[in-house]
C-alpha cells in the first residue's frame, strides 16, 4: 500500500519559472544535502554506496597535482544559471582555501571532472553531464564504474573542433595518463 507524503513547503510548487543555481544557495537547512540542478529541475542525490565513497577515497589518494592545481570532491559546478551539477572530484585552478563560504567552482576554474557512476545515476553520469561538461569546455572527463566488484576509468579529453568528448582510454587495475600532469593511480579498492 502506498503512503502519501506531503512535499515541504520550500520545494513545491518551486519557483514559477524553475530553480537557478544560485537559488541552491538559499535552500533551508532541512533541504537534503546532495541536490544537483539540471535544465531549472532539481535532482535529489540518493545515499550513495560503499563502492561509489571507497572509489573517491583511492581516486582523491592517487590524483597528485601539479603546483596551482587543486582537488576537491563533491563541491557544486556552477556551469549556468539553469545548471549545477555535483561532480565527485575535480582539479581546479582555484584554491578552495581562499574563500571558506564557496559553495561552487565555474568551468574557467575546472581542468577535470571525476563522475563515480551510481546506478540512479547512470544516465545522468554517461549521457547529461558529459554533454553539459563538453558544452562548458571542461577539458578532461574521467567517468569511473563497476563491472562486477571490479572498477574501471573511461577516460576522455574535450576536442576542440567538435566540442564533444573523445576516449583517451579504458582503464583496469591501473589508471594512467596525462592531464596536464602525469597520473598512475592503483584503482584496487581498500578499506
Amino acid at each position: 500500500m502506498l503512503m502519501a507524503t506531503s512535499l515541504p513547503e520550500w520545494l513545491y510548487p518551486g519557483p514559477a519559472d524553475g530553480w537557478t543555481a544560485d537559488d541552491l544557495d538559499a535552500l533551508p537547512p532541512e533541504a537534503p544535502r546532495r541536490v544537483e540542478l539540471f535544465d531549472g529541475a532539481l535532482i535529489i542525490m540518493s545515499p550513495q554506496t560503499s563502492f561509489h565513497m571507497l572509489m573517491i577515497n583511492v581516486l582523491l589518494a592517487g590524483i597528485q597535482p601539479a603546483e596551482g592545481l587543486y582537488v576537491t570532491r563533491e563541491m557544486d559546478l556552477k556551469i549556468s544559471t539553469r545548471q549545477r551539477p555535483v561532480p565527485d572530484i575535480m582539479v581546479v585552478t582555484a584554491s578552495p582555501s581562499d574563500d571558506l563560504d564557496r559553495t561552487c567552482f565555474t568551468p574557467d576554474e575546472v581542468r577535470l571532472v571525476v563522475e563515480v557512476v551510481a546506478p540512479e545515476s547512470e544516465d545522468r553520469d554517461r549521457e547529461t553531464k558529459p554533454a553539459k561538461y563538453a558544452k562548458a569546455g571542461i577539458r578532461f572527463l574521467w567517468r569511473v564504474e563497476r563491472e562486477g566488484s571490479t572498477p574501471v576509468a573511461y577516460t576522455y579529453e574535450l576536442d576542440p573542433a567538435s566540442a564533444a568528448y573523445v576516449a583517451t582510454g579504458v582503464h583496469r587495475g591501473r589508471l594512467k595518463t596525462d592531464i596536464g600532469f602525469p597520473v598512475d593511480i592503483d584503482l584496487t579498492i581498500r578499506a
